[in-house]
């Protein structure tokens, strides 16, 4: 074998791995960031229309490793028809970790993204990426019949 298809073959295999059954949804582990390194998952996954979804987001400087404290950011997304979600991040009990929440309004294939910064003088830094967002779930129970006219319930 070639060292060109060598070398194509690791590549391969991670294109084939990130074609699986779940691959549609599980965008768990976007990663950007140029002077800072942001590690971004979410739970649920794969993301359902109108329910919370949790963003996890791991900040780190680039350069040391160490994590960022007191930063700053917010978590948001646009659908294709123009409707617009944001929530800003709240720091977790581990260092440089924080939290945010959007809950998607309709299915489909929305415009997430996530802007950081590590204190009030930095830039900002910016990570987007496309999310697949599955019809919302029917509830496991059946729904409740309204009560008969005229009764007291």
């Amino acid at each position: 074998m070639s060292p060109a298809a060598r070398s194509l073959v690791p590549f391969a295999a991670v294109l084939l791995g990130a074609c699986g059954p779940d691959s549609g949804a599980r965008v768990s582990d976007i990663r950007g960031g140029e002077q800072m390194a942001l590690r971004i998952s979410f739970d649920p996954s794969p993301a359902y229309a109108r329910e919370k979804i949790q963003y996890r987001v791991v900040v780190q400087d680039r350069e040391s490793g160490q994590p960022i404290e007191n930063g700053w950011g917010q978590v948001y997304a646009t659908s294709r028809d123009g409707k617009s979600i944001y929530d800003n991040l709240v720091p977790g009990t581990q260092l440089g970790t924080y939290f945010g929440n959007l809950n998607f309004l309709t299915a489909g294939t929305w415009a997430v993204a996530l802007r950081f910064r590590r204190d009030s003088l930095a830039p900002l830094e910016t990570v987007d990426w496309m999310q697949d967002v599955r019809a919302a779930r029917t509830p496991d129970f059946p729904s409740v019949p309204p009560p008969p006219p005229g009764s007291d319930l």
